[in-house]
């Protein structure tokens, strides 16, 4: 919970005040809790001691602080950010862009698992459009 709480929190700071136009790579919400942690947490404890998670309160602290956030704090936010965004987008456009595939090397399959399981498993015969949305999704 108080992972899942910073991470709403630097998300939103980061939508705010930070996001860049670097590209990214898609990370595990794990991972990305864990990276901002390491680069954020002194910042946070530094500037917004004693705050409780939640209503954004931790967001809120870092904006009215920007000026004081360090480098390396702001550049993570960027970066999660924006690869937590890259793998909200693959997840959605899935079944757009590995339509024509599932219908070639996975037609019969029944459930969302077992097709997505199909598509990994053929990935010599899947377009690479359909491989990069599964792998950006964090499916693989």
């Amino acid at each position: 919970m108080f992972k899942r709480g910073i991470l709403t929190a630097v998300l939103t700071l980061a939508t705010l005040t930070f996001a860049g136009n670097a590209p990214a790579q898609t990370l595990s919400y794990a991972d990305a809790v864990t990276k901002l942690a390491a680069d954020c947490g002194t910042d946070i404890q530094k500037l917004c001691k004693g705050l409780n998670l939640g209503s954004g309160r931790i967001a809120d602290c870092l904006q009215q602080n920007a000026a004081k956030v360090s480098p390396t704090c702001k550049g993570s936010l960027t970066s999660v950010f924006q690869s937590i965004t890259q793998r909200e987008h693959a997840q959605t456009a899935y079944e757009r862009v590995c339509q024509r595939d599932m219908s070639k090397s996975c037609s019969g399959i029944k459930g969302d698992g077992f097709v997505l399981a199909c598509l990994v498993k053929k990935e010599k015969r899947v377009s690479k459009e359909c491989n990069q949305v599964i792998t950006d999704a964090g499916w693989r």
